[in-house]
């Protein structure tokens, strides 16, 4: 016997993210009566985690659901609502929600002009696409926005996928976004200019030397926050962060490479908060800042590197 309130769902965009949220849905024991998928890989996807559903035109897909999700990229969610609307596809009283971690609910004004019901379901979770996501579900939140009559709605699916809902403002979408965009893509891009800058002293498995680390820091940083900070930076090692600076300098000018900038950039931002937090004095803040900048007349060793952190324990080894 079925649970009572099932769907018949139609997902629009069998991508990483679709596809595995559809199949969640479909292990709720909801009905995906339709999928679009234009590549192959999106096709090959499809049949993998939702096999036996039709591949459908989106018009057709919309047509036959009761819940319509819409897991396409940002750029194109706004033309395609529109241009559905145009077609008087969308329904009263249809559910319609998009898996975009940007947008609310706004996006979707055509779809409530129409008399259809907006959600924004977003994961805040990295796919990729497999059948393995579906655990990775398990531990995930999503950020959920919804009118206030309609949000038990959208908590409750995300709740019948396994994960949990946390209520995300329409107006604070965008810093919502930024905030997993800026703590998840761009540590991709330093793992890979670390480990690039390993391989090329001669380390032949950088994974296997910045495994621990990494996971000891983000453990540490995600339980004490900024009290797990350590670190030349943090610890006011002028001499050490002017090295740093400079040998990065040198790589990038042979390489032309994009190292250095992140570097700089992430040092400049430590020490800001390392020194709105106390733990470098005014003096060794603005030795820092110089260091970064390039700048001479430092002494050989620094300012004075007495700060509150220098006598404790350093978590990740003193790097």
């Amino acid at each position: 016997m079925a649970k009572p309130g099932r769907l018949g769902i139609g997902i629009i965009g069998a991508g990483k993210v679709g596809a595995v949220l559809g199949a969640a849905l479909r292990a709720a024991e909801h009905a995906v009566v339709g999928v679009s998928a234009v590549s192959d890989a999106s096709r090959e996807r499809a049949e993998t985690l939702l096999p036996g559903v039709p591949v459908l035109d989106v018009q057709d897909i919309v047509e036959r659901s009761e819940l319509v999700l819409l897991a396409v990229p940002d750029d194109a969610l706004g033309d395609l609502v529109q241009g559905l609307a145009k077609l008087g596809a969308w329904q009263p009283g249809q559910l319609v929600a998009h898996t975009s971690g940007r947008f609310g609910v706004g996006i979707l004004h055509p779809v409530r002009a129409a008399g259809a019901i907006p959600l924004a379901l977003h994961p805040a979770m990295t796919f990729t696409g497999m059948s393995l996501d579906l655990t990775r579900l398990l531990d995930c939140t999503f950020g959920v926005t919804a009118d206030a009559a309609m949000l038990p709605i959208a908590q409750a699916l995300v709740v019948e996928m396994g994960a949990e809902p946390v209520a995300i403002a329409e107006g604070d979408r965008t810093q919502y976004h930024a905030a997993l965009a800026h703590g998840s893509n761009h540590m991709v891009t330093l793992v890979a200019q670390a480990s690039q800058l390993l391989r090329e002293v001669g380390v032949e498995s950088p994974e296997r030397m910045l495994g621990p680390l990494l996971r000891a820091t983000l453990e540490n940083a995600l339980a004490s926050g900024e009290a797990a900070l350590t670190g030349p930076v943090a610890r006011g090692d002028v001499g050490t962060v002017a090295a740093h600076a400079e040998a990065l300098r040198e790589h990038d000018a042979g390489a032309g490479g994009d190292i250095l900038e992140a570097y700089l950039a992430m040092a400049r931002a430590t020490a800001h908060r390392a020194g709105s937090r106390g733990l470098l004095k005014p003096d060794q803040l603005d030795a820092i800042r110089k260091a970064l900048a390039g700048e001479d007349g430092l002494d050989d060793n620094g300012p004075d590197n007495d700060g509150p952190d220098n006598d404790g324990p350093q978590a990740t080894g003193g790097n």
